[in-house]
């Protein structure tokens, strides 16, 4: 069998095991029930409007292709209209970050905030736009047309040290919406554990990222090895650190901790090692096929 009959046999194999892995795209990540425990604002820089990042954890035992998501939120204001969406993902800190303008171990401590173990890191690690060639594009469901969350961190909610603890900014009403977003170009991120962060841009309103149960019963366990680490959030004057939304910001006794709505979905992608031990051994049984029919 000649060397180009051969590779062309594994390059279709190749070929064919990615396009069945994205055609087999399943439910990867879930913090389970939306509920009306806070809400927190999440949504990108613009004019006259200054930059706010809320953040909740998951984690990848192997490498893995994240082709879409949906995160559940308010929309407020009387015609709130939605102009785009940005999901950004996140390392746990200290990756990625300068650890060197921290107090160190235990705390990690900065002049702004009281720790950054277990925060998101400093920079994020990839992003998708809508507004970009090649981001995401997303669509909305409105599950609610009138929806009270019971406290929220509103824009100019968030406070650096020593007047982190507000207690949050109360109860919050509007439209409770589901975004379903497709990244354009998949997240291909290596097993480890990440922060996904969701921002919107409205005008007429502003968007208001929803909790979820903590601990997680009805959506996906943390895998061996990780633990679901509760909500963080910043907006641009706390920039880089972050504080956590229930222990940093509602505070209280006790201090409740938040989860917050979404889901990832996608599909694990096999290793190099994997596919070319497949495809060796798919090919060892052609060849020999082919010598047993010659001899014949």
């Amino acid at each position: 069998m000649k060397a180009r009959t051969i590779l062309g046999m594994f390059t279709g194999f190749v070929l064919s095991a990615l396009l069945f892995s994205s055609a087999e795209a399943e439910l990867l990540f879930s913090t389970g029930s939306v509920n009306n425990s806070i809400a927190v604002a999440s949504r990108p820089g613009s004019a006259g409007l200054f930059e706010i990042e809320s953040a909740d954890d998951f984690a990848l035992r192997s490498a893995t292709s994240i082709t879409s998501a949906t995160f559940t939120g308010l929309l407020t204001g009387a015609s709130p209209t939605v102009g785009g969406v940005t999901v950004e993902i996140y390392h746990v800190f200290p990756s990625d970050s300068n650890v060197a303008r921290t107090s160190g171990p235990p705390k990690f401590s900065t002049s702004n905030v009281p720790t950054r173990v277990n925060s998101p890191s400093d920079v994020q690690f990839d992003s998708r736009n809508s507004g970009v060639s090649g981001g995401l594009a997303f669509s909305t469901t409105t599950l609610s047309s009138t929806f009270q969350a019971l406290n929220s961190v509103q824009p100019g909610g968030i406070h650096s040290l020593p007047t982190t603890i507000t207690g949050g900014n109360g109860t919050v009403k509007g439209t409770e919406v589901q975004f379903t977003v497709l990244f354009k170009t998949p997240f291909s991120l290596p097993a480890d554990h990440y922060f996904f962060v969701p921002q919107v841009q409205v005008s007429g309103g502003d968007f208001l990222w929803l909790s979820a149960e903590r601990p997680i019963v009805s959506g996906t366990a943390f895998p061996a090895g990780f633990t679901d680490l509760q909500a963080w959030t910043r907006d641009a004057a706390l920039d880089p650190d972050w504080l956590r939304v229930g222990t940093d910001i509602v505070g209280g006794s006790p201090i409740p901790t938040f989860n917050a709505a979404f889901t990832l979905i996608g599909n694990q992608v096999p290793e190099p090692t994997t596919l070319l031990l497949v495809g060796a051994g798919l090919i060892g049984i052609a060849l020999a096929d082919y010598r047993r029919k010659k001899l014949s």
